[in-house]
């Protein structure tokens, strides 16, 4: 397990009963955690001919700035609504209770660009998928793979990733 694992704590009953949340604060206040963190998700796509690391809100925007820095490739956010100018394209995907949807600037990307979208944590799945999706089918991006700092096994999120491109975690639990 890389060296950093035990900068990533478990708070329990957050935000809600039953809930194991994956901090990661401890991660990125810590200067070489971080560095080795975004060295190892930045790591299985070097001279990947990519042209962007898409990250989704809000955490993957911490973590995929970082790696479309270490690549030096672009940086596209994909976020909650209202907080992107312009035209936009949208997907709404389902949550344990409820839904929520991710959007994303219509001009963010050329057509059939490789990209790499990247996440903190895939737990079951669905963000992932639903992000996949949005670059997909509404900028008609290539996914070249998927990455993601932590990946909660036992809750099966991988079985959802139903593209031929990779999906690299670099923790599992």
């Amino acid at each position: 397990m890389p060296g950093f694992a035990h900068l990533i704590r478990t708070v329990p009953d957050f935000p809600t009963p039953g809930v194991q949340f994956r901090d990661i604060a401890p991660l990125l206040a810590d200067g070489r955690g971080f560095a080795a963190a975004v060295a190892a998700l930045a790591e299985p796509w070097r001279g990947a001919g990519l042209v962007a690391v898409a990250g989704i809100e809000a955490r993957g925007f911490i973590l995929g700035a970082a790696v479309a820095r270490e690549l030096a490739i672009g940086f596209v956010p994909l976020r909650k609504p209202g907080k992107l100018p312009g035209v936009l394209r949208e997907v709404e995907y389902a949550l344990e209770y409820g839904s929520d949807r991710l959007q994303v600037q219509a001009d963010a990307l050329p057509q059939a660009a490789p990209v790499l979208l990247l996440d903190d944590v895939l737990a079951t799945g669905g963000t992932l998928d639903a992000a996949a999706r949005l670059l997909e089918t509404g900028l008609g991006a290539r996914i070249a793979g998927a990455t993601v700092l932590l990946e909660i096994a036992a809750l099966g999120g991988r079985a959802r990733w139903h593209r031929s491109a990779p999906l690299h975690a670099v923790l599992q639990v």
